[in-house]
């Protein structure tokens, strides 16, 4: 069978559906790798900074190493702003739905926020609330987010900074994207772990 039979979802039998979860899933094996091409395509994208925004996804992740930061925030860092392409006015929602089913709760929470935590440096100057942040007070993974900003994210514009390459961080996120989604000793819901070791 190279393809279903079907023209309808709802005239697939199970021979189709079969068929197709299994090359579904195994399409699926290919993700990291689509992921690392597309941050490479990051370099189409907006420019006006002194670094690229592959140059910025890449800063952030090795910030985040240097730092000590584990696995999961380390691949966070880099797929961050994945979403500039393609989601301009959402690039952080974009980013954290692809990062949701393989990593930890709090940290797709993060970079899901990072965004609007991003607005208490530059707000001011663009029109939009700096103090866009305070609508998450008190919420558990507050401190991590702006963390996150501060120490990773808007600091990583500098073309002077020793950046590691994308081939130091490919197998990192080949782990993370080969890992079964949605697993709950993974996602760890109200956990937390520390940004830096």
């Amino acid at each position: 069978m190279d393809q279903v039979k079907f023209t309808q979802m709802k005239d697939g039998d199970k021979e189709d559906y079969d068929f197709l979860t299994a090359h579904e899933i195994e399409h699926t094996k290919g993700t990291a790798d689509r992921l690392l091409k597309a941050l490479v395509d990051l370099d189409e994208g907006l420019s006006g900074y002194q670094i690229t925004r592959l140059g910025h996804s890449l800063q952030s992740a090795t910030r985040a190493e240097r730092d000590g930061a584990d696995t999961d925030w380390v691949v966070a860092a880099l797929l961050h702003d994945i979403g500039d392409i393609f989601a301009p006015y959402n690039h952080d929602e974009y980013a954290a739905t692809i990062l949701k089913p393989f990593v930890r709760e709090q940290v797709t929470w993060v970079v899901e926020k990072h965004g609007d935590f991003q607005l208490v440096y530059y707000g001011e100057h663009v029109g939009a609330n700096p103090e866009k942040r305070q609508a998450y007070s008190g919420h558990p993974y507050f401190d991590d987010c702006a963390t996150f900003c501060e120490r990773w994210d808007q600091n990583s514009f500098d073309p002077d900074y020793d950046t590691l390459p994308i081939e130091h961080f490919a197998d990192r996120v080949r782990e993370v994207f080969a890992r079964e989604p949605y697993d709950p000793t993974v996602i760890r819901a109200g956990e937390r772990e520390p940004l830096q070791a």
